[in-house]
């Protein structure tokens, strides 16, 4: 199961949507959690258990256990990868101005917007291709069914002839 994430992370079109989700994913996650009140540590581990990806809830898994050893927040998850260095920084800032909660908002707004003009970009460049293959597999479809008809025209005709 890690081994396909880590193939379909590694595609060039795939790879950016689903990273971009699953950090929108986790920066809602730990916005909604610090905005409760509720520890980092507890809001990264309820970040674990919410994914459905198995290569991120490592990588947080990684990330929390640096962080209980006493690594400031932003070298932890720099540390276990996956994230940008946009990220990185609006943690650090977050973090040493005491406005995590607002930066982590920020970062999983834009993590969605990322995310959204990627799938929109991706949808537009695949609309030609896709009306090119249908229209290829119709003009196959009535080939394949007038064929026959043309067959049998010819052999009604040879034999009245």
């Amino acid at each position: 199961m890690l081994r396909r994430q880590r193939l379909l992370n590694a595609l060039p079109l795939i790879g950016s949507l689903i990273g971009g989700q699953q950090l929108s994913l986790i920066f809602t996650i730990l916005a909604l959690t610090q905005s409760a009140g509720i520890s980092f540590l507890q809001g990264l581990q309820s970040v674990e258990e919410s994914l459905s990806c198995p290569l991120w809830s490592q990588r947080l898994a990684q990330a929390r256990a640096l962080i209980v050893q006493g690594e400031p927040i932003w070298q932890a998850l720099s540390r276990c990868g996956g994230f940008t260095p946009l990220c990185l920084q609006l943690i650090r800032t977050g973090e040493s101005a005491g406005a995590l909660d607002q930066m982590l908002e920020n970062l999983a707004h834009h993590h969605r917007e990322q995310t959204y003009q990627r799938a929109d970009s991706l949808a537009a460049h695949l609309e030609p291709m896709m009306l090119v293959i249908t229209g290829s597999l119709v003009g196959i479809l009535v080939v394949a069914m007038y064929l026959p008809v043309f067959h049998l025209g010819d052999a009604i005709g040879g034999v009245g002839g």
